[in-house]
């Protein structure tokens, strides 16, 4: 590890993490077109969204954390794909890393973390959908061997424009 270069553990995403999961995820709310939510978030509006994260299943929660101060980096969400009973084995995976955490791998932990504890839930494909523009975003699931699959054009409006989606797939 490098001088100066904090440890990261990952680990399952727990209640106590509710409001600091919250906070990272209003802004982006707030500042960019990552998320097509518009309004913030209380955490106890989200907790049904981490409720939803079992510690087991398909469904999961990872959380990157500063080893030292225990400050959330980042976290990676396994949710469903749709709600239909058909889409039980495809889950839709995104990632979130804090603003001053970006370009030091912590998606990439995430992400590996992630797919690691999903290698034995009966799951068939992963789906990322990514607006765009997002290089960093797309790298990160290109890495991981997700492979396009198309763009919604226009289809979000944020900050009074819209955004197109670019969807990418990953066998499980």
């Amino acid at each position: 590890m490098a001088p100066g270069r904090a440890e990261v553990q990952v680990r399952p995403g727990v209640e106590d993490d509710l409001k600091a999961l919250t906070d990272l995820y209003n802004h982006y709310v707030r500042e960019t077109p990552i998320t097509f939510d518009t309004d913030t978030f209380t955490p106890e509006e989200r907790r049904p969204w981490l409720l939803s994260h079992p510690e087991d299943g398909p469904h999961r929660l990872r959380v990157a954390t500063d080893a030292d101060s225990q400050e959330i980096l980042g976290y990676a969400t396994s949710s469903p794909y749709r709600a239909k009973p058909a889409y039980g084995t495809s889950v839709e995976t995104t990632v979130y890393v804090a603003p001053r955490a970006g370009g030091r791998g912590i998606g990439t932990l995430l992400y590996a973390s992630l797919f690691e504890a999903l290698a034995g839930e009966d799951l068939h494909r992963a789906y990322a959908g990514i607006a765009q523009p997002n290089a960093a975003s797309v790298r990160l699931h290109e890495r991981f061997d997700f492979r396009y699959v198309g763009t919604y054009r226009e289809v979000g409006r944020k900050f009074g424009r819209y955004w197109d989606v670019a969807w990418y797939e990953k066998p499980l």
